[in-house]
């Protein structure tokens, strides 16, 4: 076997090393990243981490939670899930994208642990895309010497590959009805999946809509660790969001509960002037995203029932009242779209239906097919999403309506790449900057 030390690599050959792997899909289990670790020195040991688990809310609030940190005077470093353009955005350290070589660097040592384990594995088993990411990032932080780590789960939490490591704080989000085929039929069996993620003796941050069976498993799961509960509080209306969207002021709730909760362990007392610039400097790119020009144009990931209704409930903030409304849905087929169907069409004109770029995506018919059956007709199908929000944007113009563009995070990445620089507004590369503690 060889093992000598990784090569090194482009920015081009890291990013064809991850899509090679998307042919091995989700293969669940922590022994793979375990001997990982082991391969890359166990950088997880030596990080100080927050783990955050859930449904939905879970990149906005890891993006708050390490602006928080940030702003008390700590290096920070945030693990993201999906990306919307570039596979850098998954690792911020201290709000910045890795750069080129630094990503291409983590991703060649990745691969180069690998190559190790793979030979050590039966012949249908492989590292996975996602492991090889999380290791990557994992390797890079801990190369980096960031004091706390905020970790995104991927999928659940017992077999995630980022439960490898040992977080003195986790926080759950919210459960809902998502990843069934994985992770159960039931909230129950999906909050039971999140939570075996929880560390003996850690503090459990809780977010306040949790619902009644996903609350009892927390409660039982802290018990049998001897961990304990926070409920995240609400945020003040006198405390500004630069995130917009009504659940955005959940999500940084969860955050400044989850920071306070670290600040505790590492004996430093909350600064409140620091999480108001965390709250009004803090930008979470795909939700509420809005596209300069005319007309109004808001893209937004959501990609659930649940992340749906907090989407149409927060338009009225980002969207003229009265303008008819042009919707640009994408979905991936192991998603509810009826659902999610039944709350958009009601507050849309017209619809275009597309595909979002991925092998999973749920063609253009089949989304028209359930709308036409919950009696919605004014619609079109266009598999090209960037034609599809040309054609929305059009209609919109000639009728004095605003465009919605959603369903998928791979859709609104794939209209953001397509955009230029005139019509995208790349808030998402306007990290944060150093303010005083």
């Amino acid at each position: 076997m060889d093992t000598a030390e990784p090569t090194r690599w482009t920015e081009a050959q890291a990013e064809r090393q991850l899509r090679s792997l998307e042919l091995f899909g989700m293969r669940f289990g922590l022994d793979r990243m375990r001997r990982m670790m082991t391969a890359l020195g166990s950088p997880e040991r030596r990080l100080e981490t927050i783990h955050v688990l859930g449904t939905n809310g879970k990149s906005s609030t890891t993006r708050m939670t390490a602006a928080i940190l940030q702003l008390h005077g700590l290096r920070t470093a945030a693990y993201l899930s999906p990306h919307l353009v570039s596979w850098r955005e998954r690792v911020l350290i201290d709000a910045r994208e890795l750069d080129a070589d630094a990503f291409a660097a983590a991703v060649a040592r990745a691969s180069w642990a690998a190559e190790r384990v793979n030979h050590t594995l039966v012949e249908d088993d492989h590292v996975t895309q996602f492991e090889l990411l999380t290791a990557a990032a994992l390797w890079e932080m801990d190369r980096r010497s960031v004091d706390v780590a905020v970790v995104e789960a991927g999928l659940g939490g017992r077999y995630d590959a980022t439960s490898v490591i040992q977080s003195p704080v986790t926080v759950l989000t919210n459960v809902g009805l998502e990843h069934t085929r994985w992770l159960g039929p039931t909230v129950t069996d999906i909050a039971e999946e999140k939570l075996a993620a929880v560390k003996p003796g850690a503090v459990l941050v809780l977010g306040e809509d949790l619902v009644a069976p996903a609350l009892a498993v927390a409660e039982r799961v802290a018990s049998e660790h001897g961990a304990r509960i926070v409920r995240a509080a609400g945020v003040p209306s006198a405390v500004e969001l630069g995130a917009r969207g009504l659940f955005q002021r959940r999500n940084f709730a969860l955050a400044r509960a989850a920071a306070e909760a670290y600040l505790q362990v590492a004996g430093i007392p909350l600064s409140e002037r620091a999480v108001a610039q965390a709250a009004a400097a803090t930008r979470v790119p795909g939700r509420l995203h809005l596209i300069d020009g005319e007309p109004p144009t808001v893209l937004d990931g959501a990609h659930n029932p649940d992340a749906v209704a907090a989407l149409v409930a927060s338009l009225p903030q980002v969207l003229p009242a009265h303008a008819p409304l042009v919707l640009v849905l994408g979905v991936l087929e192991d998603k509810d779209a009826a659902a999610m169907l039944a709350q958009l069409l009601p507050v849309s004109a017209r619809a275009w239906f597309t595909a979002p770029p991925s092998s999973r995506a749920l063609s253009p018919a089949a989304l028209q097919s359930l709308a036409r059956q919950l009696g919605f007709q004014a619609s079109a199908c266009e598999p090209k999403p960037a034609r599809a929000l040309e054609r929305a944007r059009e209609w919109a113009c000639q009728h004095g309506g605003a465009v919605l563009a959603t369903g998928s995070v791979y859709l609104v990445g794939d209209l953001l790449a397509q955009l230029d620089d005139a019509h995208a507004r790349p808030f998402e590369h306007a990290p944060l900057r150093s303010y005083a503690r």
